[in-house]
């Protein structure tokens, strides 16, 4: 144990030490915490505005003949120009997301890390039931499911390798929206689905972290706790749902082919 005014006498027989139990770490975990906390924020907000964008698959062609979604995709590889290059806005946003991505899992196994070497040996078993601890059981391997669905969905939708449709044409958001999700394409639709429902475990308990962190928790903060922790999550797993099965079940109107 550690004391303030020490017993020189104990001391010297070894009964009590000055020194600190374990060492002060680095980097403090409520800064891990924080650090996790907003990234996470910063990929929620990222969600909703990806589904927004997806949901633009249901909307009648326009008069000329182009997709509204088409007309989506080229809006975000335009933003900025001509202070930006052509997509240059769109990397600094996918550059500023992957360091997001970085912070964020090294935040995740440093604060995993510590809470192991806190309990020692023992495990965690006062956990209640509901929702909230099944997520809680489950924020490794839904993680860990986003992760690799990232991956995949970005070979798939915009690069266009190795598990991407044969007939990927880069820009046409529309085309390979629909044929990414034919129905010969069955497992990527259900692998679509499987990874919104870890997105829906992971989120709900993240963001419930998240604004417990951030301070913003207790009587006021509640009503904006269950808006961001359960009613968002759940708009954000269900708008992205809706998309894929719509098109792998042929529920897309012809005149958005």
């Amino acid at each position: 144990m550690t004391v303030q005014n020490a017993n020189r006498e104990s001391i010297r027989h070894g009964k009590i030490t000055e020194e600190a139990l374990r060492e002060r770490p680095s980097f403090p975990t409520w800064a891990i915490k924080l650090t996790m906390a907003i990234t996470g924020l910063i990929f929620g907000l990222f969600v909703l505005g990806h589904m927004v964008g997806n949901l633009k698959i249901f909307m009648p062609l326009n008069a000329d003949g182009t997709a509204p979604i088409d007309e989506y995709g080229e809006f975000l590889r335009t933003i900025g120009e001509p202070l930006f290059p052509r997509e240059g806005f769109l990397w600094i946003l996918r550059i500023i997301l992957l360091a997001c991505l970085a912070l964020h899992i090294w935040g995740a196994f440093a604060l995993r890390a510590r809470s192991s070497r806190s309990r020692g040996k023992f495990k965690r078993t006062n956990l209640m039931g509901g929702w909230q601890s099944t997520a809680t059981r489950w924020m490794l391997a839904t993680g860990v499911i986003l992760l690799l669905f990232l991956i995949f969905h970005l070979l798939d939708m915009t690069f266009g390798e190795v598990v991407a449709a044969d007939d990927f044409i880069h820009g046409a958001v529309r085309h390979n929206l629909l044929n990414t999700f034919a129905p010969e394409r069955w497992f990527v639709t259900l692998f679509y689905v499987l990874a919104m429902v870890a997105l829906a475990l992971h989120l709900t308990h993240g963001v419930y972290l998240a604004v417990s962190d951030l301070g913003w928790l207790g009587e006021r903060g509640r009503g904006l706790m269950i808006v961001l922790a359960y009613v968002l999550p759940l708009i954000v797993v269900v708008g992205n749902i809706v998309m894929p099965i719509a098109i792998a079940l042929g529920w897309v109107p012809d005149f958005a082919r």
